[in-house]
């Protein structure tokens, strides 16, 4: 399925961006037709407002799959914004190798590395909502308003709250299993057409 070229789908709406089009960033990786909007700031700087934390020390990933639809202020919150745990003090020493006489190359010391950030494909990520790192969120999920995700999120689960918590499934575990065998992300676009009032009707059996 090749993947569009334009920056906005709408018309008009300076404010929804096909994001995979302003990454620059190596280490984050965007699926075809994920979305984002931004009423607030410019949506194009969504490397530089709602990655926060990616230093290139740690080497971590940012990987968000096709048909993804992220909300306004939406944050993924990487490694280098934590603390360390199992250390007397949550204080980053290392990180302040200069004042402190440490050795330069033991700055990531300063905090634990929970790993990259994973979402799937079909993923409704709303309003302000924040994902810690180490984080995988399946396929067809969806993240409330201001959720605070710490914690895997399963397929075609809704989470919600701080810290995020399983509200309910989207549907049956039948239902599920057969979407991700299925996985209509990965069509052509043509097929994707064809199927789109099936999709949206909700009923497996009309999928072509």
């Amino acid at each position: 399925m090749a993947a569009p070229e334009k920056l906005y789908p709408r018309t008009g709406d300076n404010q929804t961006i096909y994001l995979k089009n302003v990454i620059s960033n190596p280490n984050i990786e965007i699926g075809d037709y994920t979305m984002y909007n931004d009423f607030v700031n410019a949506p194009a700087a969504f490397e530089k407002n709602n990655v926060l934390y990616h230093y290139p020390i740690n080497g971590d990933h940012l990987n968000i799959g096709k048909f993804c639809s992220i909300a306004c202020g939406a944050k993924f919150l990487f490694n280098s914004a934590n603390h360390k745990m199992d250390s007397l003090s949550t204080y980053p020493f290392p990180l302040f190798f200069e004042e402190w006489g440490l050795d330069r190359k033991d700055v990531a010391d300063s905090w634990d590395n929970k790993g990259d950030i994973t979402v799937g494909n079909d993923v409704w990520i709303g309003y302000e909502a924040v994902i810690l790192a180490g984080v995988t969120v399946g396929d067809g999920a969806i993240i409330g308003a201001r959720a605070v995700v710490t914690k895997d999120v399963p397929p075609y689960a809704i989470v919600g709250g701080v810290p995020a918590k399983l509200i309910k499934k989207r549907f049956s575990e039948e239902t599920i299993a057969s979407l991700l065998e299925i996985q209509w992300w990965n069509w052509s676009k043509e097929k994707i057409a064809e199927n789109i009032a099936a999709i949206k009707s909700g009923s497996l059996e009309h999928l072509k």
